[in-house]
C-alpha cells in the first residue's frame, strides 16, 4: 500500500515499478506540487527496441499519464561508446550509418505508448549526439573530469562486475559512466529536467548525475530505477529460446508477440498486468486469483492488451482469432507465422529435423531432433517421431502449406517458393 501524495508515485509503487529512488518523499513532493520533466535514455545498439525495453517505456508511459512530461534520450553519442552495464565484453562498433538506421527504427517504438507533440505535457524526442558529438576532450576533461573519483567508479556494479569476472573493461567503456551523468545535467539545463529514471543496473551511473547536477548548479535532481523483471523461472525478460521479443513488426510477427504474452507462467501474470497493460488494478486482482483452467483467461486478456497497446487492436484481436482458430479447431489458420519451402527442396525431399530448424521455431537442428524423438513435433497437426523423415510435396495441405507444429502452442505455416 502506497503513501504516496502525488499521483506520480502513488501509480508506480501501486503498479510495482520502484526499486530504489534518490529521494522519496522529497520526489513525491515535487511530483504533487507540479508537473516535472523525466527522462529514461536508450542506446541505438538494434533497429527495435524488445520487451526487455518495455517496462522502462511504460515508466515514461505512466509519467505522462499523471500528467508530467517525458523526453525519450536516443544515445546517438552514447552507442559510439557502449555501455558496460551487464556485458562481459565490448560492444561491436556501429557506424554512423548503422546507427542513424538504428535510430530511426527506435523511434517508431515509442509512437504507440506515447503522445508526441509541444504541449506541456507532451513527449519529446532527443539525441545526446546533439552536445556529445562536438565536446573538446581536454576542455571536458577539466570541467568535468574532477568531479569523477576513479575510486567510487570502481564501485559501481557496472565496472565491478566486469573486473570481478576478469574480463577487459576498456578505457573508452569506463568513459560511459561520465557521459550519461553529463547527459543528465544537459538535459536539466536545456530542458529543466529534474529525475532520470532507468533499470535496476543503471543505479550508479543516475546517482552520477544527480550528484554532478548538485556540485556544478546545486540542482535537486533525482533517480529512480524498476527492478530486474525476470519470471517466475528466474528468466530475464524478454529472452526466450527463439531470441529477442522484438518490438518492431517487422522483427516479431504481431502473432508471436501476442503468443509470447499468452506463455506467460501462472506466476507472472498478475504483475506481468501491472507492468504492461492499462487494465485497472482492481481488475488484476480479480483475474491474478483465478485458479487452474480459468488462468488462460488471464493470460489472454494479457496478451490481447499488451498486443493491442503495441501493434493496435485489429492486430490483437486478429492474433486472438488465429490462435483460437489453431488451438481450438487445429486449423492451418492464416495469421500464423510463414517460413519459405523451396519447391525444388520439396520435390527431392527434406528430412523433418532440417525443416524445424528451417522454420525458425528452434535454434539449431540437434534441438530439432530432440523434440522429434520426444514426440513434440506435428506435421499437419500429425505427430511425426521420426527425426529423418523426409518431408516432401505429399505433406503440403489442401491450401498448398505445410503447418508445422511445436507442442501444442508455437506454429508456423511453411509456404512453398
Amino acid at each position: 500500500m502506497t503513501t504516496a501524495r502525488s499521483d506520480l508515485l502513488r501509480v508506480l509503487e501501486g503498479r510495482q515499478y520502484v526499486h530504489q529512488i534518490t529521494d522519496r518523499d522529497a520526489l513525491d513532493a515535487k511530483a504533487a506540487a507540479g508537473r516535472i520533466v523525466a527522462y529514461i535514455g536508450f542506446d541505438c545498439t538494434a533497429s527495435s527496441l524488445h520487451v526487455g525495453s518495455l517496462v522502462q517505456i511504460m515508466m515514461l508511459r505512466r509519467l505522462q499519464q499523471a500528467g508530467h512530461k517525458p523526453i525519450v534520450l536516443i544515445g546517438g553519442g552514447t552507442t559510439k561508446i557502449g555501455d558496460p552495464t551487464g556485458k562481459d565484453e565490448a560492444r561491436k562498433f556501429l557506424s554512423d550509418a548503422d546507427i542513424a538506421a538504428n535510430k530511426e527504427g527506435i523511434r517508431k517504438n515509442f509512437a504507440p505508448f506515447l503522445k508526441f507533440g509541444t504541449g506541456p505535457t507532451d513527449a519529446v524526442m532527443v539525441d545526446n549526439a546533439d552536445w556529445l558529438d562536438g565536446l573538446a576532450y581536454i576542455p571536458f576533461l577539466r570541467e568535468f573530469g574532477a568531479h569523477f573519483s576513479v575510486n567510487r567508479m570502481l564501485t559501481m556494479d557496472s565496472v565491478r562486475l566486469r573486473l570481478e569476472r576478469e574480463q577487459p573493461l576498456s578505457f573508452l567503456e569506463f568513459n560511459y559512466m561520465i557521459l550519461q551523468a553529463y547527459d543528465f545535467l544537459e538535459l536539466a539545463r536545456r530542458q529543466n529536467t529534474s529525475l532520470q529514471m532507468g533499470g535496476s543496473d543503471q543505479w550508479g551511473n543516475i546517482i552520477s548525475g544527480v550528484d554532478l547536477g548538485r556540485r556544478l548548479d546545486g540542482r535537486d535532481l533525482f533517480g529512480l530505477t524498476t527492478p530486474l523483471i525476470t519470471t517466475s523461472s528466474g528468466a530475464k525478460m524478454g529472452k526466450t529460446t527463439q531470441g529477442a521479443v522484438w518490438l518492431a513488426a517487422d522483427k516479431l510477427a504481431p502473432y508471436d508477440y501476442w503468443q509470447f504474452w499468452r506463455n506467460t507462467h501462472d506466476a507472472d501474470v498478475g504483475r506481468f498486468l501491472r507492468l504492461f497493460t492499462d487494465m485497472p488494478l482492481d481488475e488484476i486482482a480479480r483475474l491474478e486469483k483465478l485458479q487452474g483452467q480459468e488462468m488462460n483467461g488471464a493470460k489472454i486478456a494479457l496478451a490481447t492488451a499488451a498486443t493491442t497497446m503495441n501493434h493496435g487492436t485489429e492486430a490483437a484481436v486478429a492474433a486472438e482469432e488465429t490462435a483460437r482458430r489453431t488451438f481450438g479447431a487445429g486449423e492451418a489458420a492464416e495469421g500464423l507465422p510463414t517460413f519459405p519451402v523451396a519447391a525444388a527442396a520439396l520435390s527431392a525431399g527434406i528430412p523433418l529435423f532440417e525443416l524445424v530448424h528451417q522454420s525458425g521455431l528452434v535454434a539449431s537442428k540437434s534441438e530439432a531432433r530432440k523434440l522429434i524423438r520426444g514426440g513434440g513435433v506435428r506435421i499437419n497437426d500429425a505427430v511425426v517421431v521420426n527425426e529423418s523423415e523426409t518431408i516432401t510435396s505429399a505433406h503440403l495441405g489442401s491450401d498448398g502449406r505445410l503447418k508445422l507444429s511445436l507442442g501444442r502452442k508455437r506454429h508456423a505455416l511453411g509456404v512453398v517458393s
